[in-house]
């Protein structure tokens, strides 16, 4: 056995060997690929559309830029970014070809297939020139990323000098006045309509943990600071459940 299938890393609440990891997201996302847009306005009542909404206008887009969006398949962050800057083209990099699927036929339907490109990349090794693109973006992505500093490092790789950095996720701790009632909701409503209306209770019993994982706001952005990123900032949002990250390569 060598040293890589010994290391282990956490898969939600279960630890698998390192290299399953992206099997196994890749899995849960192939399943939910159809219902995922409506379980997103199911599970968050559709605020995730406001906290997506304040993502853009923290980017302020500008005529002529190029976005790379990972972990954006469906492409629910990439046509705010084209409605919001009309000149401007979007890459949209995902690990799964349902989720791109999705997103690819949404993009022909809203007439933005002549700018929009669809690929399939792992965020961990971007199929992405050097110094490429004016901004990164990631929603609710990069807690399914087995290695998250490696993530961010290629964030840095791609983006020009001046580029924005740009990162939407869960945050594992709330206000804690909050708390107990947000964990009864996560891990038993969330799976609970995972089941009905998507048919697969599992998969949102994982994406419920996998929040629970990840690092804290004060952590993750320490993160981004120690792969290079400047000006390094966070704010909260619905009481703490959503962080969006910001930084720069200067």
């Amino acid at each position: 056995m060598n040293e890589e299938s010994q290391e282990t890393t956490h898969f939600g609440y279960k630890e698998v060997p390192v290299e399953e990891k992206t099997y196994q997201v890749r899995k849960v996302f192939n399943s939910v690929a159809d219902q995922y847009d409506v379980m997103n306005d199911v599970m968050s009542a559709g605020v995730h559309r406001l906290w997506k909404d304040s993502l853009i206008n923290s980017l302020n887009p500008r005529p002529s830029m190029h976005l790379l969006d990972v972990a954006g398949g469906t492409g629910d962050i990439a046509f705010r970014f084209l409605d919001a800057s009309p000149k401007s083209t979007v890459t949209v990099a995902d690990i799964n070809a349902e989720m791109l699927r999705v997103g690819k036929d949404r993009a022909e339907k809203k007439g933005y297939k002549d700018r929009s490109d669809f690929i399939c990349g792992d965020a961990m090794n971007l199929p992405v020139e050097d110094k490429s693109v004016d901004a990164y973006t990631i929603s609710f992505g990069i807690r399914n990323v087995t290695h998250i500093d490696q993530a961010i490092r290629e964030a840095y790789r791609v983006l020009k000098r001046g580029g924005r950095f740009l990162v939407l996720e869960f945050s594992p701790q709330i206000v804690p006045l909050l708390q107990q009632a947000y964990d009864k909701y996560s891990f038993k409503f969330i799976p609970q309509m995972g089941s009905l209306v998507a048919g697969d209770k599992e998969s949102y019993q994982y994406l419920a943990e996998s929040i629970r994982r990840f690092p804290t706001k004060e952590k993750f952005a320490d993160m981004i600071a120690a792969e290079g990123f400047e000006k390094v900032e966070y704010r909260t949002m619905s009481a703490g459940v959503v962080a969006l990250h910001s930084g720069y390569k200067i």
